[in-house]
Formats: structure tokens, sequence, C-alpha cells
């Protein structure tokens, strides 16, 4: 058993090797066709140290830097192999590719970087705290109620973004002896605005209906997903009704754990198919893209479980239910928008279209949304938190200009003397 277990680890090892030389492979030919990246033209620099995974954290900020890049170019400064390979391929940005800490080095020393933003807490963002005169500043991938919305790790950067009242109170409860008012900067969700495609149908009269359910989770407190207590029940009383769409985006880890999970998922995905073979249609969709947005706009009505996408919804200040976990161990925070929710519960999926009535059509529900969107963004219309976003890091570019000008000494970024370039 340990020799098959010691060869299974081996090759396992083996071929985590091969994909990160065909990464590195890929990622070269891509800098050579995005070609030279132009020294000292850019004050705006995202740095980015994780792989292809959580490329969803970068793609959700693209169109608000891409935005931002016309008054203020911004580059990507990338450590992963198969993170820069993705940040290539998409070429929404330019990046450079610094793996090693010396290639950080002269990438800071080459380009004037005048604040850095950082979409996670990956671990290696250290390796860019090391350097000074400059602003290191948290834009994190989403707004929620979850712990890591209020870690410590925040005291580490210059300043963070954050989304409104409701993040404000978070870090308030939490975190001790960190002064909100001078490192903090309410910009609300910038990704709204940017919340369009083009849709997969021809709009109609139909009353769109978004299902965008989360994995099974890996614990008992994380069992939020709902594909097999609510999904199967919801989605069949959508496709079965001739005025209403289902749009149908899963969690991609659906069925990773639980294999009756992913098999509930699967029979969502096969009803939608069948409805569509009986009725052209009604052009109910199975969406697996990597863009989100016009989902979140095109949807009359949503219904999410306990995840970042009740925040994303909340953003875009529309109708949504919530899903009750069905386990009791399940974690509900009891602060925010979830104690005030509109909740489906199990057994209310079986009539779920007059749980949709109810709150499509109610004046208090959408009174209490209003209120609790206000609470999380501040002002949502249409163009707002891309103008405080950009406002910040206008405000952020003038204290650099104050500070530079004050500064009397020319201190260089030097690396330190035990500083080893083993990345």
């Amino acid at each position: 058993m340990g020799i098959l277990s010691d060869a299974r680890k081996g090759f396992a090892l083996a071929r985590r090797a091969l994909r990160a030389r065909t990464a590195v492979r890929d990622v070269r030919a891509a800098l050579l066709r995005q070609g030279p990246v132009d020294p000292g033209r850019f004050p705006v620099a995202v740095y980015f140290a994780d792989g292809e995974v959580n490329m969803y954290q970068m793609r959700q900020w693209y169109k608000p830097l891409a935005h931002l890049a016309r008054t203020w170019p911004v580059v990507v400064l990338a450590r992963n192999a198969t993170g820069a390979r993705m940040l290539l391929r998409d070429g929404e940005l330019p990046v450079v590719y610094v793996p090693t800490v010396r290639d950080l080095e002269e990438a800071v020393a080459e380009h004037d970087i005048r604040v850095v933003l950082y979409v996670n807490q990956n671990t290696r963002n250290f390796q860019m705290f090391r350097y000074g005169r400059r602003w290191h500043v948290f834009i994190n991938h989403g707004e929620s109620d979850k712990m890591y919305m209020t870690t410590n790790q925040f005291k580490a950067y210059d300043y963070a973004l954050i989304a409104g009242d409701a993040a404000r109170e978070r870090l308030r409860r939490v975190l001790w002896d960190y002064d909100l008012d001078a490192r903090t900067i309410e910009v609300g969700r910038p990704q709204a605005d940017y919340y369009s495609g083009t849709l997969p149908y021809t709009p109609d009269e139909r009353t769109v209906v978004l299902y965008a359910p989360t994995w099974e989770g890996d614990r008992p407190s994380a069992h939020y997903g709902s594909v097999r207590t609510h999904g199967e029940a919801l989605a069949a009383a959508v496709l079965a009704s001739p005025t209403h769409r289902l749009l149908y985006r899963p969690h991609p880890r659906s069925g990773v754990v639980d294999p009756e999970y992913g098999a509930a998922n699967q029979r969502i995905i096969a009803a939608i198919a069948a409805a569509n073979a009986a009725d052209g249609a009604a052009s109910h969709v199975y969406d697996d893209g990597p863009d989100l947005g016009w989902q979140l706009a095109a949807a009359d009505l949503a219904v999410v479980d306990i995840s970042a996408m009740v925040y994303d919804r909340l953003a875009a200040d529309r109708p949504l239910l919530v899903t009750r976990p069905v386990d009791p161990e399940a974690l509900v925070d009891t602060h925010g928008y979830l104690s005030d929710a509109e909740w489906l519960s199990a057994a209310a999926s079986e009539h779920f279209l007059d749980e949709a009535d109810r709150v499509l059509s109610d004046p208090d529900a959408s009174r209490a949304l209003a209120r609790w969107v206000h609470h999380y963004f501040g002002d949502t219309a249409p163009g707002a938190a891309t103008a405080r976003f950009e406002a910040a890091i206008g405000t952020l570019m003038a204290r650099w200009d104050a500070w530079h000008g004050a500064s009397t000494e020319d201190v260089a970024d030097e690396p330190d003397d035990d500083e080893a370039d083993d990345d």
C-alpha cells in the first residue's frame, strides 16, 4: 500500500511539474506576441500571484481597470505561470511576468509604479509589500459577509477600497486599533457598471429567472449548495412554464465532493436541453461561460445560494431569493443582509413560481431590497461606482505626489541581503 501511495504521489508531482513547464513555455511564447511593455508608462500595477484557478478574481476587474487605464495606465505583475498564461490569453491588460524575486525587482525598477492593487490575500503579496514609496491598496474580488472580509490582513495595506457602510461596520466590529477613516475609501461595486454582454437568446415577454447555485461544500458549516435540495424542483417549475425562461449557472465544482450533487446538476442540464428541444422559442440557458455580468443584469429574478453571488446580485439592485440551507450546521451570518433576506426553503421550491411572483410583486420586499443595496454599495446609479473608484485612485496619486515632493532623500528599493531569489 505504501509503495502504491508513493508511486501515486510521484506521478502527481511529475504531472504537476510537466504542467508547470508547459505553462512557462506558453507564457514565453505569449509574451513575444504581446511585445515589450513600455518602461515608465504604468503608474498603476495589479499584483497577481495566483494561478489559473483564481482567475475569476482578476476577470471581474478587467472592465473597471480598462476604463481606469484611459487615465492611469495599468499593468499586471503576474507571479504564477498558469495565471500569467490566462492573463495573456485574455489580453485585457498588459502583463509583465515576474516569477522570481529578481524579476519582480527589475520590474519595480523599470516601471514608475505609484499604486499597487491587490485582488486577494495571497501570502506572496508580502514580497511586493517590501517596496515603499508607493501605495499598496487592497481592492478585493467581491463583497460578502464572509470571515475573509474582516481578516486582520487588511492592516498590511496602506489603504483598502471597500464597498460601503456594511463593509465599514464589519471591519469596525472585528479589527482592533484600525483607523477606518484614514485607511479605507468607499467605492461601491465598480464591476456592476459593466454588467452587460451579448444575450444568448432574443428577449421577449418571458420572466427570466437566474438560478446560480454554489457547490456542495466540503464541511457541514459550508453546506450551502442547493442543487439537490432545491434545484431540481425549481428548475422543473420554470421549465414547465410557458411564461418563464431559466438561466442556469451552476458552480464549476458541483459534484467534486458529493457525486449525487453532481448527478442532480447533470439532470438539470439535461432537462434544459429537453425543454429547448420541445419548444425552441423557450431558449432556456445552461451557462458555463467565464463571463459573469450579463446574467445579473438580464434576470428579472435571481435565485442564489449563500455565496458571493448574493452580493453580486445585490449590486445589480434587482430582486433575489436566497436558498435556505437544509443542513442545520450550515453557518448563516446574522448581522447583514442575510438577517433580512427573502428566503426560499426546500419545501417552497415545489411551488417556486408562487414564490417568484410574490417577491416580484411585493412592494415591501422592493423597499427592503433598496435599503440593503444602499447599505452595501451606496449609490448604484450607472457609472457612480466607477466614478468613485477612479476618484479614489486619483486621490492616491495626489497623495503620492505630495509625499514624493516632500521627500528629501532618494531611497533606492534595494533587496535585503538575506532575501533569496527562491521562486
